[in-house]
């Protein structure tokens, strides 16, 4: 059984190993896509803190992104590619970090509360497949060292899954 363990380091680059080390044990054994998504959401809103929102958005088609398993409140269901952070991270083929989503062109408030946003992409052999999708309610939450923590976490549950029918 997994049990999630506080982590006391306050420098981020040690905060997101020891978040990954305990992601691949939560993970290991596991290769059903949706579980490991919903597992992963769950972990890192526990663990990262000032988030009100974490989740997975997977891409349907070419054209739209389809809410998958999250943690927070009731989210947007589908989402266009190239529309709102997660969209236009789809669309232009990288990671979003947004300071203040208020000052994002066509950003899709799903949650007043959001006022900064993380979207890193989810990717195999195949190309983008969705987007791991982050908000807190404080402007300016997210930095590149967060990003290069979350990119890594997405990278492990890109890893731990099989996405053969």
């Amino acid at each position: 059984m997994f049990a999630a363990k506080a982590i006391e380091s306050t420098e981020k680059a040690a905060f997101y190993r020891d978040l990954a080390t305990q992601l691949k044990a939560l993970l290991e054994g596991e290769r059903d896509s949706i579980a490991n998504a919903a597992n992963t959401a769950a972990l890192i809103f526990q663990m990262v803190p000032d988030l009100n929102w974490a989740g997975f958005y997977f891409l349907a088609s070419d054209e739209e992104l389809v809410l998958g398993p999250f943690q927070g409140k009731p989210a947007c269901v589908r989402i266009a590619v190239g529309k709102g952070v997660c969209g236009t991270a789809v669309d232009l083929g990288m990671s979003m970090l947004v300071k203040d989503v208020h000052d994002f062109p066509g950003h899709i408030a799903c949650d007043v509360d959001s006022r900064s946003e993380l979207v890193v992409l989810l990717r195999d052999n195949d190309g983008v497949f969705g987007v791991l999708d982050l908000d807190s309610p404080t402007p300016g939450r997210f930095d590149k060292e967060d990003q290069a923590g979350i990119e890594k976490l997405a990278s492990i549950y890109v890893s731990a899954n099989s996405f053969e029918d």
